[in-house]
Parts: C-alpha cells; structure tokens; sequence
C-alpha cells in the first residue's frame, strides 16, 4: 500500500524537512522518532496526493497535520 504516495511531490517534501520549524523538530526528535510514539513508526513530510502531510504513520494510516 503505498497511501497515494505523490512522486511528484518528493523534492518539496525534503525541502520541509531540511527546513523545518522548531516545533516540528522538537515533536519528531521527543516524540515520533524511532518507534517511540506507542511503538508506532511515523515518516516526517510525506508527500500524500496533492499534499504533504507533517507527521504520518503507515501503520494508524491517518496523517497528524496541524497537532
């Protein structure tokens, strides 16, 4: 399953992470990496259709955008 992921939209979603804001940096490196979030892996800055979403977890399957 890849969740609608959009190629096209890969470039613009390095480009967030490299360039992210200190909230987000702050909620991936405490919370959301390495499996630490209930033992759920999320990816940051998936390009999801026409969108990219912040935090998403392949596993839950629902982006966490905007938390």
């Amino acid at each position: 399953m890849n969740n609608h992921y959009n190629k096209q939209n890969k470039q613009l979603a390095r480009n967030l992470r490299n360039d992210s804001t200190p909230a987000e940096i702050r909620l991936w490196s405490d919370l959301l990496r390495a499996k630490s979030f209930y033992g759920y892996a999320f990816l940051r800055q998936r390009p999801i259709g026409n969108y990219i979403a912040d935090f998403f977890s392949k596993e839950l399957n629902i982006p966490l955008d905007n938390y």
